[in-house]
């Protein structure tokens, strides 16, 4: 009996083993009729979209102390130095700085500025060999990010939601091409026409009535 019960055993095994190989070579399978998604960094990167949440930018300026960033911020990053001016009696900044070795880029800094002095940027190639450069001021804050499309030593290519209807294959693509689907703008304008439709509809029962 004891026997029976280690061919048995073995058996089961035998039955799990070949339903796992099964189940991944049926994902493998699968994504052999799948396009392709690499590209070839550095020579080709993508486009980021339109809400890309990359190195936030400062704007010194228009920076009122308030620090709002730190209270919503979840860790409780930007570092915002002031002193208290007596002449206006207001604050008066003297150094901002984000560690970006710890930021996880929520965004919240961004979107509860008053001011709106932060802003996301498309920039995320952050890499450093030393993690203290990772800490910006609020010189290397305000630096403007270069834009992937105006790089003449890379491919900029479009992300897959981000291709016209039918569409595949970023490469070669005009720059000129439509998305697929309405953009924002056309969207909000089309909403605006039946609340105004909407809007319209009352008087036209009542001038009948």
């Amino acid at each position: 009996m004891k026997f029976l019960k280690q061919v048995g055993d073995y058996a089961k095994e035998t039955v799990q083993a070949a339903k796992y190989i099964g189940q991944g070579l049926a994902v493998t399978f699968d994504h052999m009729q799948r396009r392709p998604v690499t590209i070839q960094y550095p020579y080709e990167k993508l486009i980021p979209s339109e809400r890309f949440r990359g190195r936030i930018h400062f704007e010194f300026d228009k920076c009122i102390s308030c620090e709002v960033c730190v209270r919503v911020c979840p860790i409780n990053l930007p570092v915002v130095d002031w002193e208290f001016n007596p002449v206006s009696k207001k604050k008066q900044l003297r150094h901002y700085s984000i560690d970006f070795g710890v930021c996880i880029f929520c965004g919240n800094c961004v979107e509860y500025c008053p001011t709106n002095c932060l802003s996301m940027t498309e920039e995320y190639e952050l890499s450093t060999y030393d993690r203290h450069e990772l800490n910006y001021d609020n010189v290397a804050l305000g630096r403007l990010p270069y834009k992937v499309t105006n790089d003449p030593m890379v491919t900029a290519l479009r992300e897959f939601v981000y291709l016209p209807k039918g569409v595949m294959e970023p490469h070669d693509l005009p720059a000129n091409a439509r998305r697929a689907g309405q953009r924002p703008e056309e969207i909000l304008a089309q909403d605006q026409v039946q609340d105004l439709a909407q809007d319209r509809a009352p008087e036209d029962i009542g001038n009948k009535e």
